[in-house]
């Protein structure tokens, strides 16, 4: 029998640990148009990039950290529709909270729904206090999700190595 891979569970959505067998799903998340301008090109090009990515970064984050982005799927149909979670970036004050969902499921609040439930989740699980998100400032979307979720801008902010600047929000928990 499979171990149980949920984490949270909401209405309609299910978020859960990533497995190598997701790698159809994130190969091609990463490489949708919109994920790539808003978020960034991950170099993932074939199956095999998507297998080993989701080793390195999705399980490898629950293994480091207890936390990570998690496959948010419809609970009718179990079907994948994009990713939820915490984020642990060295550059970053604390931990930070980031979605991508494929074009299919963008605007039915899929987004604000699971990211709701991983601030709670952050806040009475995790025991977090404060939480961020960065976001490409040409992401209206994403932004109004953010602050419907209570984050505030704070300040611009340049990851070492990148040339574009991101908004960096938080909210306290």
């Amino acid at each position: 029998m499979l171990p149980d891979l949920n984490v949270i569970e909401t209405g309609r959505l299910n978020l859960r640990e990533m497995s190598e067998a997701d790698a159809g799903f994130v190969l091609e998340l990463l490489n949708d148009a919109d994920f790539k301008r808003n978020v960034g090109d991950r170099g993932v090009r074939t199956l095999e990039d998507a297998g080993a990515y989701v080793s390195e970064r999705f399980e490898g984050s629950y293994r480091r950290h207890g936390f990570g982005l998690w496959l948010v799927e419809t609970k009718h149909g179990r079907t994948p529709a994009g990713i939820c979670g915490l984020v642990k970036r060295d550059a970053l004050p604390g931990i930070d909270i980031g979605y991508a969902f494929l074009p299919a499921f963008r605007a039915k609040g899929y987004a604000y729904e699971s990211a709701s439930a991983v601030m709670r989740h952050a806040r009475e699980v995790l025991g977090l206090g404060r939480l961020y998100a960065v976001v490409n400032p040409d992401n209206a979307g994403s932004i109004r999700v953010l602050e419907k979720l209570g984050m505030r801008f704070e300040r611009m902010f340049r990851f070492s190595g990148e040339e574009a600047e991101v908004k960096l929000f938080s909210a306290d928990l």
